[in-house]
């Protein structure tokens, strides 16, 4: 009898590497995050990555970062987890765990604690100084949300299409 394969993904690299190909979808120039929501029982409920709503054109918004505030982004874009929570149609999200590749702003805290999202496991953390992400972690501590850092296997995981 033959055995099973041992190399096989864990299921954190696999939701990361889900939520790693979402932000691959993202048109921002800039930033490319993506998001993956999973159920208690392990399988994938919703996915969003950042960018504008359904129907406002990427071609007719603008990618600054900086500029006056109608002239970038920020007043127009959806981060990844919003994205991620709008786009799942099927019931509550209570109890369920999102994989982000950025840790989420307070904006986004809001959003995953409004709609019972219980466990984040983030990728990077890299405005952690800032005021959002500072307000967010201590919006998730109070919320009881328990947050975690991926770790990276340094596996090579590709796709080729």
């Amino acid at each position: 009898m033959t055995e099973k394969r041992k190399d096989y993904i864990s299921w954190d690299e696999y939701f990361m590497g889900v939520a790693m190909l979402s932000a691959m979808r993202s048109k921002d120039p800039g930033t490319q995050v993506g998001a993956c929501i999973v159920s208690p029982a392990n399988k994938i409920l919703s996915m969003g990555y950042n960018g504008f709503p359904i129907g406002c054109s990427d071609d007719e918004f603008p990618w600054n970062r900086e500029g006056e505030p109608l002239q970038n982004k920020y007043f127009y874009s959806t981060h990844s987890e919003l994205n991620a929570i709008l786009n799942y149609r099927g019931g509550s999200l209570e109890k369920c765990k999102i994989y982000v590749t950025l840790f989420p702003c307070n904006e986004c805290a809001k959003a995953i604690i409004q709609s019972g999202i219980t466990q984040i496991v983030y990728g990077c953390d890299k405005y952690a100084d800032t005021p959002s992400v500072m307000a967010s972690k201590k919006m998730l501590e109070s919320a009881g949300v328990k947050v975690t850092e991926y770790q990276y296997t340094g596996r090579d995981l590709s796709i080729k299409v």
